[in-house]
């Protein structure tokens, strides 16, 4: 049944903040709630190509902004399970579901009665006395809907909504592709003594992981969705260390059912089939004709750049990691780098990482770092709500309120890794903020954190530490973003300035009064030794080459796959030799420092949201690193600073252009000095 009644999507929200109400949500709801939706809003658009007045802001632009609202809610409360708890039956449904969504969007972007309102307004946008935000609607839509197509005719309209329903399914594809062979890849260990190294609590995970899978008194450990891994810097089982590595580089290329490569192929000639249409010599033009970097040039200069750099670094990282590895007669690989350069850390800063998780418990990380920086930046309060249930029994919920007290909107939190979740760790709204609407955000955060045994205490690494804090940046994006229209509302940004906000709370993990207050022993609840934070700091520029190195190469290979024109993409290309060749073309071959995502398991691209913009985060650290200096050169961790930095840039949202958000911000445009000091490229 599709109605109210017996559907509880379609039922008007009741609970707090509109959280859709999983506990009453059953996969059979979905498929019927999004037809009832896409009927919505078509009727609703059509009510504005019917309107016989000529176009007015109000009834046009207002009136797309209010259609869609049913279709918004049910859309993003199925695609938040969808990512985190992807199920057969969900996967099912979202398979059917993604040339519907594709062919619902194309018919409302490529709606000529509707481009040609749009288009009236735009071309009398100076006589139609609208506030910033309004003026900014009418010049985003307009070029959305223009580099969308429609200004195309009739066939190639045709052509367009077909590459792009196909698109649709073959990124579907990658991703069911990748989550399977990523589970069907955990590697599998008999005994304890395979594992030496680590800690107790990652070996009562591993065996946690083995039970779930049936497999009582053997340790199973999952994959992440980078290439490397984090306990390949503790395993002192070289055989351990390749069997990881290797699996993980396996990935949906291993000439099986889950094979990715045909599906990357397709991807790649479809999207530049698609890009040469719109007008554009590839895909990577298309889409950096709308972001901040503006062209695959400039794109292109900053990673050359840095490039040459990283690759000298990494190549002395990795002699001061052969002097050590001499020892033990063995010479340095990809699975032996994480190792080795942990005893590399010892021996220069006298410092294991490693030995740093019991300062580091998955709940006192949270409550006191994490939630109490935002409350001293930002005077806003975080109180779970037991009462409030989320799509999976680990997920929690938290009510945010504002300094004044005033309700803000709802944070839920999904920590632990299951095989039912896709890899890696992202944000997602599943409502934005909008005067028009009358809505509040509600934002998630996704981690991969293996779960402990029952009992025992979730102790991270300094690196998920700093993913915690990276999330919850996005978090507060979406929390802080205040506009009147959907279309703007919590991190709709441009793709290259998204990361920027997650990165610049980044910097609160060392900071001297966060870090006392969350970093307590689990034991003796002593803090984490003055000495060793000096060491920590002294340390920041460590492993850069490699780190830096990696992300590059990852980079390069995003922007040599949709740098491809339609001739190019239509070859029979052998993807491994690709890679090895715009990696040798940037000068990022080193075999010991593998890219971080090769092209089989590079979700982020082929079936996330940044194919052709993985340059973004580094793109954005620019600001980042930029805005870190500014706190630093203002008092840093202060109330006033908070609301300046929340007021200008994170409450702006997407409903104005970034880079003046910035400027407005900062003072000036952001300089590149204190990234290329940061990761030691400065020279």
């Amino acid at each position: 049944m599709t109605d109210a009644v017996n559907n509880p999507l379609l039922a008007p929200p009741s609970l707090p903040y509109d959280l859709p109400p999983y506990g009453s949500i059953a996969v059979e709801h979905y498929l019927p709630a999004f037809h009832a939706a896409f009927a919505a809003q078509r009727a609703e658009v059509e009510a504005i190509t019917a309107e016989t007045a000529d176009p007015t802001f109000e009834n046009t632009l207002v009136a797309l902004e209010r259609s869609g609202e049913l279709l918004d809610r049910v859309a993003r409360a199925f695609y938040t399970v969808a990512s985190a708890d992807g199920t057969p039956e969900i996967q099912a449904v979202e398979e059917e579901l993604a040339p519907l969504m594709s062919a619902h969007g194309d018919a409302i972007q490529l709606d000529a009665a509707l481009f040609a309102r749009v288009a009236a307004l735009y071309a009398r946008l100076d006589d139609l006395d609208l506030d910033d935000e309004s003026r900014y609607l009418v010049e985003r839509r307009h070029r959305e809907m223009s580099l969308a197509g429609a200004g195309l005719d009739d066939e190639q309209k045709q052509r367009l909504t077909d590459l792009n329903q196909r698109l649709s399914v073959l990124t579907n594809a990658f991703e069911k592709n990748l989550l399977a062979d990523t589970n069907d890849l955990a590697v599998v260990f008999d005994t304890a003594a395979e594992l030496d190294g680590l800690s107790d609590g990652e070996l009562s995970a591993a065996a946690q992981a083995a039970t779930n899978r049936g497999l009582d008194g053997r340790y199973i450990v999952t994959l992440t969705l980078y290439t490397g891994h984090p306990l390949l810097a503790s395993l002192t089982n070289r055989e351990s260390r390749h069997r990881l590595l290797e699996a993980s580089r396996s990935r949906a290329i291993r000439g099986n059912e889950h094979d990715n490569r045909p599906v990357l192929r397709d991807i790649v000639r479809l999207r530049a089939e698609r890009a040469a249409l719109l007008g554009y010599p590839s895909h990577a033009a298309a889409i950096l004709a709308d972001q901040t970097a503006g062209s695959p040039d400039a794109v292109h200069d900053l990673l050359r750049r840095l490039a040459a750099p990283a690759a000298a670094n990494a190549r002395s990282e990795q002699e001061a990691l052969q002097q050590i590895a001499d020892a033990d007669g063995i010479r340095i690989e990809a699975h032996d780098w994480a190792y080795y350069t942990e005893k590399v850390r010892a021996e220069r800063y006298d410092l294991d990482r490693a030995a740093l998780r019991p300062w580091f418990e998955a709940e006192r990380v949270l409550r006191d770092g994490v939630f109490f920086a935002a409350e001293q930046l930002y005077g806003i309060r975080v109180s779970e709500r037991h009462d409030l249930q989320g799509y999976h029994p680990d997920v929690r919920v938290f009510e945010v309120h504002n300094a004044d007290g005033s309700e803000l909107g709802l944070f839920l939190l999904d920590l632990y890794t299951r095989d039912t979740k896709r890899g890696g760790a992202w944000m997602n709204s599943i409502v934005t903020q909008s005067a028009l609407r009358g809505t509040a955000p509600v934002v998630v955060n996704n981690l991969n954190v293996n779960k402990p045994a029952p009992g025992t205490p979730t102790l991270l690494t300094l690196d998920e530490v700093t993913t915690l804090f990276h999330e919850f940046g996005h978090a507060l994006h979406g929390l802080f973003a205040t506009v009147t229209y959907p279309h703007f509302g919590g991190t709709a940004v441009y793709r290259d300035f998204v990361e920027f906000p997650s990165q610049v709370n980044e910097m609160w993990i060392l900071w001297p009064e966060i870090l006392s207050n969350y970093a307590r022993h689990i034991d003796t609840g002593e803090p984490l030794p003055s000495d060793v934070v000096e060491r920590l700091h002294a340390s920041e520029a460590f492993n850069q080459g490699f780190a830096t190195s990696e992300y590059l190469a990852a980079s390069w290979i995003d922007q040599a796959w949709h740098g491809l024109s339609t001739d190019e993409a239509a070859a029979d290309i052998d993807v491994e030799a690709f890679e090895a060749s715009a990696l040798a073309d940037i000068g990022l071959d080193n075999p010991a420092v593998p890219t971080r995502y090769a092209s089989t398991y590079f979700a982020h691209v082929f079936s996330g949201g940044y194919s052709a913009g993985y340059y973004s985060y580094i793109w954005s650290e620019v600001l980042d690193a930029d805005t870190v200096e500014w706190f630093r050169e203002n008092g840093g961790l202060s109330r006033e600073n908070g609301d300046r930095f929340r007021r200008r840039l994170l409450g702006v949202g997407g409903s104005g252009d970034p880079l003046a958000a910035y400027r407005d911000f900062r003072g000036r445009d952001a300089e590149i000095q204190p990234l290329l000091e940061r990761r030691g490229l400065a020279g």
